[in-house]
């Protein structure tokens, strides 16, 4: 459990993170989801409650949108674009949490609770509630799966989230989840409240320890110096082990190793050695008579001084008969001074410990650091640094011991990089807000695509407009003046043809007025003409009477000599040629050529 807990969670603005998300969810196209290809109407929608509920009671590690793509359903662009956010922020969430691995990945799997709420709700699905339970779970940060008592009790609790969660899917609403988080809160605030003097006792426990633990092993080491190789008299050794190791442990514990008690002890210490060794001492038998005189009395001094008390009566009685021993000449029985002693270890670096700067574990002290990889991971929290032996205190964060290494040991496995800090956490709140901007960067970026893309349309459209406007123009002008051209042509074809046609009349009435004119200069004096009924006359046979040839004048009567009607030549060829004359005597033949002039106009000949 983390040891900092965050006293206030700055929650991301609510306004901000509405409308982003609400065009994220409306506006986001993410590269092989299913989108639909149209708008779908309400009833065409799938219902994908029962399958995010499933995925959730399986506890599925699959994304949202690994899931839609895997069944044929009919999924509008806002389930698709909730699924994507959801995984997204999960996603991101998994890498950047700090959490253990196999906590952070429960927590993403409420990936398919928040990708249902937020189709239905939008940023709604963030509620105050649920973010400030995700944001708390930084301080389980320093969590492993040791299979420990308090490793189970987390579990536990996860696992009544999956009944939460699953609660609120078949209610078809949030409360079930809200209660869960406020308990959540409850119990942490309950649990934290008693942390600091969980803390502080652990704290003042483990440094008395240490400075014991160093007292004794200093003591050992001294001891275990001293009596290395040796074979002494067992009065001797029994007195060493059953008194002076705690006279010797005591005073490092009161002063430590540069006390006089401490100084005064290792030299009668040296001086009991000295006296049980015949190897030492036989080659000066006035020293040991001098050493043997006072030694008595400097042990009951330093024995009072360190416990303020007596040493009980004959503790010394068999370093005195051995030292009368030595004194007349004869040779005690002698034991390794080590083998016979069970349980006894002693460490020689002991003897030189130095304790490391009060400033060696500023930027460690208080930070979580990391043993393994993966879900084998193992996390620790470094609690204090204790200089009394130079080891560090390691704790679960909470004030439960974890276990104690040896400074050396912490910065050799710092420095090779088995042991790594944890890096700085991020909360979910933090997540959402980074990754909601993210994603909302991504959105506005395709909306200005999607309308420089619909605005390069319009211009194609527009110019490929214009373009067939130009077009038909010119198809419209080419036609114009091709019509012009065949207008023209075609009016050159009727003026050349009515020119034709009039040659042809010309011709034809000159043939006519030849014609005419032969006829009447045959008509003889009794010659007959008819002229035609006109409107204002009825037919009438008339007989050439005179021919004036001088005036070029023809009179004509009609059988009684009354009716009188003149002519001059020319009209009356004119009259016959527009068929208001007719001479009896050559019609036939008038009429015959009038025939082969019309039959060569019809078929076009001159």
């Amino acid at each position: 459990m983390s040891q900092h807990r965050q006293k206030s969670r700055e929650q991301p603005p609510r306004k901000a993170i509405a409308e982003k998300v609400a065009s994220v969810l409306s506006g986001i196209r993410v590269p092989d989801l299913p989108y639909p290809a149209g708008k779908l109407a309400p009833e065409q929608i799938s219902d994908w409650r029962p399958l995010l509920l499933s995925c959730w009671a399986e506890q599925r590690q699959e994304r949202v949108t690994h899931v839609i793509r895997s069944v044929h359903l009919d999924w509008s662009a806002r389930q698709i674009n909730a699924a994507y956010i959801a995984d997204r922020i999960m996603d991101v969430f998994l890498k950047t949490s700090g959490l253990h691995p196999e906590l952070a990945g429960r927590i993403a799997r409420l990936r398919f609770y928040l990708a249902w709420r937020l189709n239905l709700e939008g940023d709604k699905a963030f509620s105050s509630t649920l973010l400030d339970w995700l944001d708390s779970l930084q301080e389980w940060r320093g969590w492993s799966a040791s299979g420990g008592r308090s490793s189970r009790v987390l579990l536990d609790q996860l696992d009544a989230l999956v009944i939460a969660v699953s609660g609120s899917f078949k209610a078809e609403n949030t409360a079930p989840v809200d209660a869960f988080c406020r308990q959540w809160q409850e119990d942490a605030d309950k649990r934290n409240a008693q942390v600091d003097k969980l803390r502080q006792r652990l704290l003042q426990t483990e440094q008395g320890a240490a400075r014991q633990r160093r007292a004794d092993q200093t003591a050992k080491a001294v001891i275990g110096r001293a009596l290395q190789e040796r074979r002494l008299p067992l009065p001797i050794i029994r007195f060493i082990f059953d008194h002076w190791q705690s006279l010797l442990k005591q005073a490092v514990w009161e002063a430590g190793t540069e006390g006089d008690t401490f100084r005064h002890g290792s030299k009668l210490l040296e001086w009991l050695v000295w006296i049980g060794d015949p190897d030492l001492s036989d080659q000066d038998r006035n020293r040991l008579y001098n050493v043997g005189e006072q030694i008595g009395d400097r042990i009951l001094d330093v024995w009072h001084r360190t416990f303020n008390e007596r040493l009980p009566a004959g503790a010394v009685a068999g370093i005195e008969a051995v030292l009368v021993s030595r004194l007349r000449g004869e040779s005690p029985e002698l034991l390794a001074a080590l083998s016979g002693v069970s349980g006894f270890r002693w460490d020689s670096e002991w003897l030189d410990f130095d304790a490391p700067e009060p400033t060696s574990a500023d930027g460690f002290s208080d930070h979580w650091f990391v043993e393994g990889e993966g879900a084998s991971e193992q996390r620790r929290f470094f609690f204090a640094l204790l200089p009394e032996t130079a080891e560090v205190l390691w704790t679960n964060g909470a004030g439960v011991k974890l276990g104690l290494q040896p400074w050396r040991e912490f910065e050799a496995a710092f420095h090779q990089g088995s042991l790594r800090v944890l890096p700085e956490p991020t909360g979910f709140g933090q997540v959402l807000v980074e990754t909601v901007e993210l994603l909302a960067r991504v959105c506005e970026k395709q909306r200005l695509q999607r309308e420089q893309a619909a605005e390069s349309a319009r211009v194609r459209a527009e110019a490929l407009r214009q373009e067939k406007q130009a077009e038909e123009q010119r198809r419209r002008a080419q036609e114009a003046a091709h019509e012009a051209q065949r207008e023209q042509q075609r009016q050159l074809a009727e003026q050349q043809r009515q020119a034709d046609e009039q040659a042809e009349l010309e011709r034809i009435r000159r043939e006519q007025t030849l014609v005419a004119q032969r006829q009447v200069d045959a008509i003889k004096l009794g010659g007959w003409i008819v002229v035609e009924a006109q409107p204002d006359r009825d037919a009438s046979r008339l007989k050439l009477a005179v021919r004036i040839n001088a005036s070029r004048k023809l009179v004509f009567v009609d059988r009684l000599g009354l009716n009188r009607l003149e002519y001059l030549e020319d009209d009356l060829v004119q009259a016959i040629v527009a068929q208001q004359v007719r001479v009896l005597g050559s019609a036939a033949e008038f009429d015959d050529t009038l025939s082969r002039v019309v039959g060569r106009i019809r078929v076009g000949r001159p």
